[in-house]
């Protein structure tokens, strides 16, 4: 980071920028047998791509929500590890093959595995470049806990490697930001952490992509373009009109708070664009190279807060998936019982 409140940028291939969300559905493939599924929905995502852009405007950069490959179902971690896709596998070269196509960024979520963690998978969010490769993987930093009584999640996060990700990687991949031709981007699937959002804006992330699968706080989504001056993405999944979810109801909230809302916020959070809760695409032309002028990190008064962060002691402490990495939502939430520190009226 500079002390000067500027931050490295790349040039950019065009003073304007056209951002496109993609708000599609959410479908869970067979967690035992998920090759069929998964080969549907990526049919049916590089239709989305197709129509995306030939429709409403030429998009430089498409975002797509957490997991339009392979959905989201109760899996335990065989099954997870099943669904889990390589960066190598044919499902991202397809994906890349669009992005060659279009001259575009793809930006989407999807659970990984990786050669250096056998046994692990991943909540990745992943972008692909104009090149067609897969230009950045940025791991979600942490998992939600004590949220839903007698579960947890078990998938992979930064916090639960921490120490050896930063040997293997370095601490600058715990809040990455990859330099573009379309501007400084960061991306995460965490909600509700302010001070995560902070961080990449600090070391001058310009565009945060945000995506959910099942339910986002939308506030939580323009609160990081208000309190950072960035813009930001949130891509929610959409109803599906067209197909019956075995594991969820379709819409279990009229008042659209936990479908669809998928939106793009600009600084300050002002809203560009907003999607209702159906299946639909959203596109901002924002100006990026004006943008770049004026525009500085934020403007914290770190010492009048430092004091308070040295003396905070997390719930839990990081590392706890290096040596053992539950099979289930359940072992999950047993796993942690004793090892959280706080009190808590949650009884499990």
């Amino acid at each position: 980071m500079r002390a000067d409140g500027t931050y490295p940028t790349h040039p950019l291939r065009s003073p304007r920028i056209a951002i496109g969300i993609v708000q599609t559905p959410v479908r869970a493939v067979d967690g035992d047998n998920p090759e069929p599924g998964i080969r549907d929905n990526l049919a049916y995502l590089l239709n989305a791509i197709d129509k995306a852009q030939q429709t409403g405007g030429r998009c430089d950069l498409l975002c797509f929500h957490e997991f339009p490959l392979h959905g989201f179902a109760p899996w335990d971690l065989a099954q997870m590890l099943r669904v889990s896709r390589h960066p190598d596998g044919p499902e991202i070269a397809e994906i890349g093959r669009k992005a060659k196509q279009y001259n575009c960024y793809i930006a989407l979520g999807c659970q990984m595995v990786d050669d250096d963690w056998p046994g692990h998978t991943m909540n990745t969010q992943l972008l692909i470049g104009p090149d067609g490769r897969l230009r950045a993987r940025h791991w979600k930093q942490r998992n939600m806990r004590g949220m839903w009584p007698g579960v947890e999640q078990f998938t992979t996060t930064i916090y639960d490697v921490f120490d050896r990700y930063v040997e293997m990687y370095g601490l600058d991949a715990v809040i990455p930001v990859e330099r573009t031709d379309i501007g400084n981007i960061s991306m995460s699937s965490v909600q509700f952490e302010p001070e995560l959002f902070r961080c990449m804006a600090l070391k001058g992330a310009e565009l945060i992509l945000r995506t959910a699968t099942g339910g986002c706080e939308w506030d939580d989504m323009r609160l990081t373009s208000y309190h950072n001056d960035v813009f930001t993405t949130i891509v929610n999944n959409c109803i599906d009109v067209h197909r019956e979810n075995s594991h969820y109801f379709v819409e279990q909230a009229p008042r659209n708070d936990w479908v669809g809302r998928s939106a793009i916020f600009g600084p300050r959070g002002t809203v560009l664009a907003e999607a209702d809760k159906f299946e639909t695409k959203r596109r901002a032309v924002i100006d990026l190279e004006s943008y770049r002028r004026t525009h500085r990190i934020p403007d914290v008064h770190l010492s009048l807060y430092r004091h308070v962060f040295d003396q905070y002691r997390e719930r839990y402490d990081p590392n706890l998936w290096l040596t053992h990495v539950p099979e289930t939502r359940g072992a999950a939430a047993a796993y942690l019982r004793d090892k959280f520190r706080w009190t808590s009226t949650w009884q499990g």
